[in-house]
Order: structure tokens, then sequence, then C-alpha cells
């Protein structure tokens, strides 16, 4: 997950600069570690709308299939 990567990237930038005291560094840290909380989020939403997507595509792909049958028995 790029999201995770950011997350991590941004935690050891944050570190860093704790430990180096480079206010700089530790505020991209933080600022990194956000973005990668919102792509992970974003990555999740997406996740979710295909699933659903897919669901309502064999929903449909059902519902067809039974009036096809009900139409060959008329």
């Amino acid at each position: 997950m790029k999201g995770s990567t950011k997350v991590l990237k941004g935690q050891v930038k944050e570190a860093v600069g704790k430990a180096t005291g480079d206010d700089k560094l530790r505020a991209e840290g933080q600022t990194d570690q956000i973005v990668g909380h919102g792509k992970q989020a974003v990555e999740k939403s997406v996740q979710k709308v295909q699933a659903s997507g897919r669901k309502l595509v064999r929903k449909a792909t059902t519902v067809a299939q039974k009036a096809i049958d009900k139409a060959k028995r008329w």
C-alpha cells in the first residue's frame, strides 16, 4: 500500500527530526504521515466501491437471467 509506505517514511522523518532538533524535518514527517493516512482512507474507499460494483453487477446479471428464463417459458 502506498499510504502505508508514506506513513512509515513520515514516522522515520519525524523521529530523526526530533532526535536532531530539526523542526522542519519533524514537521515534514508529520505531514507525510497525514498524507499517508489520507491515501490509506482513499484506497479503502476505492476497494469498497469496487466491491459494491461487483455485487451490483452480479445482482443485475441474476435478475436479467431470471427475466430471460421467464420469457422463454411464455
